[in-house]
């Protein structure tokens, strides 16, 4: 791999990851059509650790608020929240990292398809689009409960599927259950960094009873631009949050699969 090709994907992978428009999806698009072929799992181990240190390193102040919480003794208001969220993130990651176990090899071989990730960016898209016409976003972070952690973890779930979208379908499950886009954001961004972490941990210890591929200098600047590139793109969404709606991301996501399908169907 070249360190253009690194880079390009890193972009890719950190900016996608958090954008709800499927960093999978966009990845299998682009090794179809820059005839890359599959990306190495270790490679693609290295460009989500990337998005992991930009999940930690963006909201550090919310990781150091849950692990103080567990710490402490004496609780405060804000360290009874802390902890209440801490035990969200953790519900909420119940769910995916089953379904990961369960269906690891349909995910790397049967969805692993540019067909799927065209059928799949059009359905959330219309889920998403659904969610914005209909939620009451009546609800802050703090206003959550457990059954709102576990649901939205059981969609995320569903981002197994390249074209899915994690942030996508769990800020979508967020927005039915009524919570404002800040705070859809705010849990879908959280809940990410222990399936990422879960992930990378699996599949390392995987490569590494077979021994990693040469890790090359490209493999350390996909890391950064992925690392940097999701910084940014968290950064972007909350702001952009607070006075906007999903719907430009709706009609990306509908855009890319029509291109996609088009190119498709004239190329095959």
């Amino acid at each position: 791999m070249t360190f253009a090709e690194a880079v390009f994907l890193g972009i890719i992978q950190g900016a996608t990851e958090f954008l709800p428009v499927s960093s999978s999806g966009h990845l299998v698009i682009a090794e179809y059509f820059m005839d890359l072929g599959e990306v190495s799992i270790d490679f693609d181990v290295i460009l989500h650790l990337g998005t992991l240190m930009a999940v930690l390193s963006y909201f550090w102040r919310d990781w150091l608020a849950m692990a103080a919480s567990v710490l402490s003794g004496k609780m405060s208001d804000r360290k009874k929240q802390s902890r209440r969220m801490l035990l969200f993130v953790l519900a909420g990651t119940i769910p995916g990292a089953v379904a990961g176990f369960l269906v690891e090899d349909l995910v790397s071989t049967v969805f692993r398809s540019p067909w799927v990730v065209v059928s799949t960016l059009a359905g959330v898209a219309l889920l998403l689009w659904l969610a914005e016409r209909t939620a009451r976003y009546s609800r802050n972070s703090n206003q959550m409960i457990l059954k709102d952690a576990v649901a939205i973890g059981t969609a995320q779930a569903a981002a197994l599927i390249p074209g899915v979208s994690r942030s996508g379908i769990t800020m979508t499950a967020a927005l039915f259950l009524g919570l404002k886009r800040e705070a859809a954001a705010r849990f879908s961004f959280l809940l990410s960094a222990p399936i990422i972490a879960g992930a990378g941990v699996y599949q390392g210890l995987k490569l590494a009873q077979t021994g990693f591929a040469c890790v090359s200098v490209a493999y350390l600047w996909g890391f950064l631009a992925a690392g940097i590139s999701g910084y940014i793109a968290i950064a972007f969404l909350m702001r952009y949050l607070i006075n906007h709606t999903f719907y430009p991301f709706v009609y990306y996501r509908l855009i890319i699969a029509f291109i996609v399908a088009v190119v498709l169907k004239v190329g095959g």
